[in-house]
C-alpha cells in the first residue's frame, strides 16, 4: 500500500441506512492506512483500486460511450493519472483542470472543454495545448471558439428539465433547442466541426429513465439540422450517473440499459457516437473522510438530542449536506454500544454549518470529544469544494492509498 498528501486543500465509523439498504464498506487498503498512518483530521481518504473498479463499471454499463471523467469531482492528481491510465477521456472546466489532465498522462485529444462559459483567452490558451474540442451555448461563446480555436468540434448544449436528480441545474446552462439548431448550423458556416448535441440531466440523477427526454430533443436537434444539410455525428450525455449514500442508487447497468433503448428509439438508423461525463459515480464512493469530533453538548436539560461538533462542517468540504440534499453514511470509533439521537454539525462561526438537523442519525451515547466519526462515499465534491481559509480553517488534506488487499 502507498499514500501520498495530493496537498494542503483538503470521513468515516456507525452506519445509519434507509430500510433494505446495504451498508457501505471502507476497503482493508483505507482501514490500515488510518490504522497504520493516522493523519491529521480532517483529512479525505480515496481508494484508487474503488475508483478503478467504477470506471470499469461505467464502461461494462455503456461500453459503447466514450468515458469522460468531470475532474471537478474529485481533482486529486492520483485520481487522474489513474484514470489516464485506463484509457479515460476527461471533462475539464478551466485552464487548470486541462494542465492538470495534460501533466498526469491525458492526450490533448482525450480533453473536453465541457464549460461553456469562458474567457476568449482560456479558450485561445486550450487551443494551444491541444484541446480540440469544445461545448457552447451561446452566439458569443461560438464566435470565440472560431476565432481562437479554429476547425475545432463544437457540442452545442441544450436547456433540458430535468426531473429525478438531487441536483438539478436549473437555466444556468443550455440553450433552447431551436437555438442549438441555429448555433450549430452558424458553426459549419464559421468553419467548425458541429459535432453535436449535450444535455445534462442534474448531478444524482436515481432515475435511469432521467435521459429520455433530453435524447429525444437531442434527435429532433439532429433531425432539423440534417433538413438543412448539417450531419451530427455524436451525442454528449453528459453526467448524473449517482453514487450510493444512506440509500443504494439503482445499478449502473440499469442506466445504460435505459440509455441504450432511448437512443435506439430516438435516433434510430442515425445512430450517434455516445460520450458520457461521470464524476460521482466513479469517485464518490471510493472516498472517506475522517473526522474528530470537538465537542458534544445539548441546548437544553429536558432535550436528549446531542450535539455533536465535528472538525469539518461545509465549509470543510461537505457543501452537498445544504439542505441535507445528501445524506452521507457515517461510522464512529465508539460503534457496537447504546446510541441516541444526534444533529451534527461543523466547527465554524457560521449558523448555516449545520450538516443534519433533520436528517435522522443516532450515534452512541459515549462518543466524546477526540473520537473519531467517518463520513463515507465522499469521494466526489468535498475537497474540491473545501474553502481556503474560513474562519482560519485550512482547506481538506487528500491522502490516495493503492495496492492489493
Amino acid at each position: 500500500m502507498t499514500s501520498t498528501t495530493t496537498d494542503d486543500r483538503a470521513t468515516v465509523t456507525s452506519v445509519q441506512l434507509t430500510q433494505g439498504t446495504e451498508a457501505p464498506s471502507v476497503s482493508d487498503r483505507v482501514r490500515r492506512f488510518l490504522a497504520e498512518t493516522p493523519p491529521p483530521t480532517p483529512c479525505l481518504v480515496i481508494d484508487l483500486e474503488t475508483v478503478r473498479r467504477r470506471f470499469a463499471e461505467v464502461s461494462s454499463a455503456l461500453p459503447e460511450a466514450g468515458i469522460y471523467y468531470a475532474v471537478k469531482a474529485n481533482p486529486a492528481p492520483e485520481v487522474v493519472r489513474a484514470l489516464a491510465a485506463l484509457g479515460c477521456s476527461f471533462d475539464v472546466a478551466s485552464p487548470a483542470e486541462i494542465d492538470l489532465c495534460l501533466a498526469e498522462g491525458a492526450a490533448p485529444e482525450t480533453i473536453s472543454y465541457s464549460n461553456p462559459i469562458k474567457k476568449a483567452a482560456q479558450v485561445a490558451y486550450a487551443y494551444a495545448r491541444g484541446v480540440r474540442m469544445y461545448a457552447c451555448d451561446s452566439e458569443a461563446d461560438l464566435d470565440n471558439l472560431a476565432a481562437h480555436a479554429p476547425g475545432s468540434s463544437v457540442f452545442c448544449r441544450t436547456l433540458l428539465r430535468d426531473k429525478g436528480s438531487i441536483y438539478p441545474f436549473g437555466r444556468k446552462f443550455g440553450c433552447e433547442p431551436e437555438m442549438v439548431v441555429e448555433l450549430l448550423a452558424r458553426a459549419v458556416e464559421l468553419g467548425l466541426d458541429a459535432s453535436g448535441v449535450s444535455f445534462h440531466v442534474g448531478s444524482q440523477q436515481l432515475d435511469p429513465a432521467g435521459w429520455d427526454s433530453g435524447i429525444a430533443t437531442a434527435a429532433e436537434i439532429a433531425a432539423a439540422l440534417r433538413d438543412r444539410g448539417v450531419e451530427l455525428t455524436s451525442l454528449n450525455l453528459g453526467g448524473g450517473l449517482p453514487a450510493s449514500y444512506r440509500t443504494q442508487a439503482p445499478p449502473l447497468a440499469e442506466y445504460g440499459a435505459a440509455i441504450r433503448a432511448a437512443v435506439a428509439r430516438s435516433f434510430g438508423e442515425h445512430r450517434p457516437r455516445l460520450m458520457i461525463e461521470p464524476g460521482r459515480s466513479i469517485v464518490g464512493e471510493a472516498g472517506v473522510l475522517r473526522s474528530e469530533v470537538v465537542l458534544v453538548s445539548r441546548k437544553s436539560y429536558r432535550d436528549d438530542t446531542r450535539w455533536v461538533f465535528l472538525d469539518v462542517g461545509k465549509y470543510g468540504g461537505l457543501v452537498e449536506t445544504e439542505g441535507e440534499a445528501i445524506a452521507y453514511p457515517v461510522l464512529t470509533s465508539r460503534d457496537g454500544g447504546p446510541t441516541g439521537p444526534v444533529v451534527l454539525a461543523g466547527p465554524t462561526c457560521d449558523g448555516d454549518d449545520v450538516l443534519y438537523q433533520h436528517t435522522h442519525y443516532e450515534l452512541p451515547l459515549d462518543l466524546a470529544a477526540g473520537d473519531h466519526v467517518d463520513i463515507l462515499s465522499t469521494g466526489a465534491y468535498t475537497a474540491s469544494y473545501s474553502s481556503v481559509e474560513f474562519n482560519g480553517f485550512e482547506p481538506l488534506r487528500t491522502y490516495c492509498v493503492d495496492g492489493a488487499e
